[in-house]
């Protein structure tokens, strides 16, 4: 209640300080703010400084995010904001490429993470029959604090150019093992322990998933990595990357060319594919999904309100009652929109109004809010019931975070949706 408080206070004071400015802090606001003779410009830039500051830390990042202009956001991330946005439609469906294990791990989720591999540290090798590529993700911007429940990999691969489609490898092949040879290859996904072995040896690592996929589609294709990822956030695992196997058909059963094409359609490194404008959103992300055991509230849409007893509340409501207000937080105003990528601004609204004696019932009072007023009357040293928020809702937000890192996330107590005497 008190992160609540201090939450709708610091919005409400920026609002009484800028004369009732429709934004956060726009430019105007804070000319008005220091020109009013109430503090120097100096006091006024400091204090102003120190109230974003509070904001951010709300937000949990230490300092504004300032991304670059090469800075990419992806595709699924946006897809998955859009799913959960707390202004979201129910309608609205999951990702076409999103699995049922993600989907099951966004459900118990308040923060995903999105993280681009570190090109600098990938490694390619060919060994018989197949080919290995290793790469590494940066985890160290995910707080102690934040308990990692799931992780995938998502990789995306092309069409391999020639493949026998799936109506006709099942019409014209003679064969099953044929059909199977020329339109299906695998991917190992691995765990990597330490350094891989010198002079061509096998590396030292795990398998933590595998599928077989069709040669014919292209699509983005996702492992289940949990336990490699909840072993090193947690500290008690050595994050030293993943593997990434394509297997190819035995030799013999298909030419050297096609197995070529298998390994290259595969994108898991720049160099293996000549659309580099397609790469920043073709590269391989890993997501992870967390929760920093903040409140029990999850990336779940928001429950559509009951309308039609919120008009009949409002019937009944006199002009100077207790009752929600508007208020828009538009974050362009200080330049937020540079690294908050989804929503552009929200409806956060205030609370304000009396709570005269005696209480009506459309005033969705306490007990103790009805004694205090009762003694109020006739003892005017005791204050009236306060009007404040009695029910609150969360919204979500994508952004960039210091760090470059895209993360979708889940605040709650953000909309005042309903008012009361306390």
């Amino acid at each position: 209640m008190v992160a609540v408080v201090r939450c709708l206070m610091v919005l409400l004071l920026a609002q009484v300080l800028l004369e009732g400015a429709t934004g956060l802090i726009p430019e105007v606001g804070r000319r008005k703010y220091s020109e009013s003779g109430k503090q120097t410009p100096e006091q006024s830039e400091s204090f102003l400084n120190e109230f974003e500051l509070r904001l951010l830390n709300m937000f949990g990042l230490r300092r504004r995010p300032t991304p670059s202009k090469q800075a990419v956001v992806p595709q699924y991330m946006v897809d998955l904001y859009r799913m959960h946005s707390a202004n979201g439609d129910h309608s609205t469906k999951r990702p076409k490429s999103m699995g049922k294990h993600a989907e099951r791990a966004a459900s118990k989720a308040n923060t995903i993470r999105s993280f681009h591999h570190e090109e600098s540290m990938e490694a390619l090798a060919s060994l018989k029959g197949k080919t290995t590529q290793q790469f590494y993700f940066n985890l160290t911007s995910i707080p102690e604090e934040e308990l990692i429940t799931s992780a995938e990999l998502r990789i995306y691969r092309d069409q391999v150019m020639g493949a026998t489609s799936p109506s006709n490898s099942s019409r014209n092949s003679s064969t099953s093992n044929s059909a199977i040879a020329g339109g299906f290859h695998r991917i190992n996904i691995y765990e990597m322990f330490g350094v891989p072995a010198a002079h061509g040896g096998e590396p030292l690592a795990r398998l933590l998933d595998t599928r077989l996929v069709q040669d014919s589609l292209s699509r983005w294709e996702s492992f289940d990595v949990s336990p490699a990822v909840s072993q090193w956030t947690s500290g008690k695992g050595h994050n030293h990357g993943f593997m990434v196997e394509v297997l190819h058909p035995e030799e013999g059963e298909i030419d050297g060319g096609h197995a070529q094409r298998r390994s290259r359609h595969v994108r898991v490194s720049r160099s293996l594919h000549q659309d580099q404008d397609s790469w920043p959103q073709a590269r391989p992300l890993l997501v992870t999904y967390g929760h920093d055991g903040r409140g029990d509230s999850v990336l779940h849409t928001r429950e559509k309100r009951q309308a039609a007893l919120r008009k009949q509340r409002r019937k009944h409501q006199h002009k100077a009652s207790c009752k929600r207000h508007a208020l828009y937080v538009d974050f362009s105003d200080v330049g937020w929109n540079e690294w908050i990528v989804a929503p552009p601004g929200y409806h956060a609204f205030y609370c304000h109004g009396e709570c005269p004696f005696p209480l009506a019932d459309h005033l969705n009072s306490t007990n103790h809010a009805i004694v205090q007023t009762l003694v109020n009357s006739v003892n005017s040293n005791i204050p009236r019931a306060c009007c404040v928020p009695t029910d609150l809702s969360p919204i979500s937000l994508l952004y960039l975070d210091e760090y470059e890192k895209v993360i979708l996330k889940n605040y709650q107590d953000m909309v005042v949706e309903g008012c009361g005497c306390r």
